[in-house]
């Protein structure tokens, strides 16, 4: 099993799902709280993941005298630095909605205002758009494309 996959299944354990108190009102203090602890999280693990690769590149960097395994070394750099540079990426998102959190817009969505709900907030913490609007998103730029 890779690092990568370790940590997923590490993170899915260690994840418990906020349970609605009846009457609770949407995005409350204990919402607020969950999904930042989440979002706090989910970062930590990004950037530990960039300090493991950067590490991992230094003690792995090797002048190979054969072009074929000097090759295949600067294949799997270049992949690792591929989907760190989409890590960075999602930190960049995950920042945001931190910020988003802090102002109270956290949770809604950016095209209708409306609740994103809880599940969808927990499956996808990046979320800015309700199931909706992401949907006639979609729609839209499938008939761009």
């Amino acid at each position: 099993m890779a690092i990568n996959d370790r940590n997923l299944v590490q993170s899915l354990q260690e994840f418990t799902p906020y349970q609605q108190k009846k009457g609770e009102e949407y995005m409350s203090e204990a919402q607020i709280e969950h999904f930042q602890e989440l979002l706090l999280n989910w970062r930590q693990r990004l950037m530990e993941e960039v300090d493991r690769t950067v590490h991992q590149m230094q003690d792995e960097a090797a002048n190979f005298p054969d072009p074929s395994d000097r090759a295949s070394q600067e294949e799997e750099f270049t992949l690792a630095l591929r989907a760190r540079d989409r890590e960075r990426k999602l930190i960049g998102k995950i920042n945001e909605r931190l910020r988003s959190l802090d102002k109270g817009d956290y949770g809604y969505c950016d095209g209708c205002g409306a609740e994103i709900g809880i599940r969808r907030l927990e499956a996808r913490p990046t979320a800015t758009l309700c199931i909706d609007c992401k949907t006639l998103d979609e729609i839209k730029e499938k008939q761009r494309a």
